[in-house]
């Protein structure tokens, strides 16, 4: 169990002393499919929301217990509202038109078992710095491709850049890994939420069902998040959760799972203009040495995924966004398959470091591809063309790193000069 459960309920006993009778430790809004959710994280009682000047009262998610003692709240936000604010907290509600998203992912600090990451240094895990500067690029929707809960065991008592750490799968370790650094830019735009391996019954399932999972009440598990699309213009971005799927392996059982996921997604997919986003990758390639997964080019990168994708499963797919791999990472197969987008630099420890971006022609899973890979910590800006969309990869104080461009399957990305 995390850090301290006394420490925990002592936190909510002193903010409620201080007079703080609902108070709203966080708020964000939440893409459900083609609505949005207004969430809360609150002390003693839900707070009451103002959409466009008119009372939103939410209702509670999950109750507090021993190891989340805090309340999960939310409500619908009625349509075409503008303006929301929770406690005084203004929330940015979906546009009209969506011209720019941030994309970012594996946000955690990692601490389990002999992997240990300093997380009291900025420089050694720079998500608050990212979330700070990504929410300066004024986004009107953020995605995060999974992997937000990594606190899992203590910090070594030797170890004086994580000490004082919270861990475990409670309420502290989400606060300190996901909540609270990332609060200049839960307010920013809605959020997608994507479930993470991180995020596995057994590891970080209670904290996503009772946060951030998008289903109208928290599952139990074992569960799987169900799929939903969430439209952006004449963009469809399919959610699919890979967070059991196999790596190195295709078991039939979740195979046949992850096949249901894609065929759910396929009456909706008439445009052809579809992204799947799910955190682990289809394919992608890492470099040699790297320690990640797909660094041999004819390693294929989820086989499960693979495997239930057999047939025309991808017909109408352009671009498949993931995370997982602690890098960046964009290959192209010339229209043969989907492209393969990862977005892994967020924050967790990198394995290798590769600080410029690194073109190579490769094979992946049987079929030639253009890739280009960086490993350093950052997120990526994605702003709508006329053609297609342009991507700007960025480091953690917004200088640019590369830039690339989506034009159907279409996927290239240059450093940048």
């Amino acid at each position: 169990m995390a850090g301290s459960k006394l420490g925990a309920f002592l936190l909510v006993a002193l903010l409620a002393a201080d007079g703080a009778k609902a108070a709203t430790l966080s708020a964000w809004i939440e893409m459900t499919g083609d609505a949005q959710s207004v969430r809360a994280i609150a002390t003693e009682s839900c707070p009451t929301a103002q959409a466009d000047g008119s009372p939103l009262a939410l209702s509670q998610r999950s109750a507090a217990d021993q190891g989340f003692p805090v309340l999960s709240c939310q409500a619908a936000v009625p349509k075409g509202t503008r303006a929301l604010t929770v406690d005084g907290q203004a929330l940015h509600t979906l546009p009209d038109k969506i011209d720019r998203i941030v994309v970012l992912g594996d946000t955690g600090c990692r601490l389990k078992g002999n992997f240990v990451q300093d997380c009291n240094d900025l420089t050694a895990w720079p998500f608050a710095t990212i979330a700070a500067q990504a929410a300066t690029e004024k986004p009107d929707l953020i995605i995060h491709v999974g992997d937000y809960y990594y606190r899992e065991t203590p910090c070594p008592a030797d170890r004086k850049g994580c000490a004082g750490s919270p861990y475990g799968d409670a309420w502290p370790a989400w606060d300190a890994d996901f909540f609270t650094p990332a609060k200049p830019l839960l307010g920013a735009a809605p959020w997608i939420m994507i479930r993470g391996n991180h995020e596995q019954c057994g590891r970080g399932g209670l904290g996503w069902f009772r946060f951030l999972d998008a289903g109208e009440a928290p599952l139990t598990c074992p569960a799987l998040e169900q799929p939903f699309v969430v439209p952006v213009g004449d963009q469809h971005l399919y959610v699919l959760d890979s967070a059991d799927t196999e790596d190195g392996t295709a078991p039939p059982d979740k195979v046949a799972l992850f096949h249901n996921e894609l065929q759910a997604i396929q009456p909706m997919d008439e445009s052809g203009n579809g992204w799947i986003l799910t955190h682990r990758p289809f394919w992608g390639f890492t470099p040699p040495g790297s320690g990640e997964i797909g660094e041999d080019d004819e390693l294929p990168t989820n086989r499960t995924e693979q495997a239930a994708a057999k047939g025309d499963a991808l017909s109408g797919v352009q671009m498949i966004l993931s995370g997982h791999v602690h890098m960046f990472s964009a290959s192209d197969f010339a229209g043969a398959r989907p492209a393969q987008l990862i977005v892994g630099n967020g924050g967790d420890t990198r394995d290798g470091a590769l600080p410029n971006l690194q073109a190579r022609k490769v094979k992946i899973a049987g079929l030639a591809a253009s890739t280009a890979v960086v490993e350093q910590f950052g997120y990526l800006v994605l702003d709508r063309k006329a053609e297609g969309w342009d991507g700007t990869l960025k480091r953690p104080d917004g200088s640019v790193m590369a830039r690339c461009t989506i034009r159907g399957r279409a996927l290239a990305c240059t450093a940048a000069s």
